[in-house]
């Protein structure tokens, strides 16, 4: 473990041993407030994995050349039906390791998922087949879009994505609804995602920390067309983002695109989680 520790640290000039090669923001920093949490995580889990692999690699090693077969051994080697001692050991250590790495996933989704702080911006994002609707409720605006057609040769997309506004150092909650099939608003940079249920309303925080555009995608097998089911993400500064949210009015775009044009309608108990034009 303090060999990989080591090893991860010393790398950490280059951007990539140092994040455990997870997605990083534009200039090498994190990308939400989130980031760092879910980094630690998943270089700690990866850590405490190769450690016992190192260990179970090395008695197996050890094994194989302490007690192999000579040229002078006859007949079968001693036949043991019991070890207690090291029976306990593989029963007890796993145990403990399954405890811990459930402790911490579940201190840190819990925070993850906390939205006990009230947000500066509150954004409802609806999926829909196969594209994005962004309700901005604080601002009362909204974009619709529709599914980014690629090029069959180069992958590229042939026309515009939608795109999220989100502003740089402000608390963004985003209300999660899905139109009709299960989706998963997912933006690879933020390292978190989070499943659209239809008449369900999921619901997470983040602060962007780093002005930046990300792709962001949906990340549930939702259909024909899932494969262009994407959508880009501007973290802008405050100023940039307010004179977004002014074009959009412009444009005609005030109020809220309805979450009565789902399929199913929302459950009673997750209508009311959808916020109203400016409130949080």
């Amino acid at each position: 473990m303090v060999a990989c520790s080591l090893f991860l640290s010393g790398c950490a000039g280059n951007g990539t041993a140092s994040s455990g090669w997870l997605p990083q923001g534009a200039n090498g920093g994190q990308v939400t407030n989130n980031t760092g949490r879910v980094t630690s995580l998943w270089i700690g889990t990866w850590i405490a994995a190769l450690s016992v692999g190192l260990i179970v690699w090395g008695l197996t090693i050890w094994v194989m050349v302490r007690f192999r077969r000579k040229k002078d051994d006859v007949g079968l080697p001693p036949q043991l039906r019991y070890n207690v001692p090291i029976e306990m050991l593989y029963t007890i250590v796993p145990v403990f390791m399954v405890a811990v790495l459930f402790y911490y996933t579940a201190r840190d989704e819990s925070a993850l998922l906390d939205n006990s702080a009230t947000p500066d911006v509150t954004v409802n994002v609806v999926a829909k087949q196969w594209s994005w609707d962004f309700n901005y409720v604080t601002a009362n605006t909204y974009s619709s879009g529709v599914h980014t057609e690629l090029d069959p040769k180069t992958g590229n997309p042939l026309n515009a994505m939608p795109v999220l506004y989100l502003p740089e150092g402000k608390r963004v909650q985003f209300v999660l609804n899905a139109r009709d099939v299960i989706h998963s608003f997912w933006v690879p940079a933020f390292l978190q995602k989070l499943d659209m249920i239809p008449g369900r309303t999921n619901k997470f925080q983040v602060v962007p920390m780093e002005q930046g555009t990300y792709q962001g995608k949906c990340a549930e097998l939702c259909g024909a067309y899932h494969s262009q089911m994407l959508f880009t993400v501007k973290v802008v500064s405050p100023a940039e983002y307010e004179n977004q949210m002014q074009f959009l009015r412009t444009l005609g775009q005030t109020g809220q695109l309805p979450n009565t044009l789902n399929r199913s309608p929302l459950l009673p108990a997750d209508l009311s989680s959808v916020p109203t034009p400016g409130s949080n």
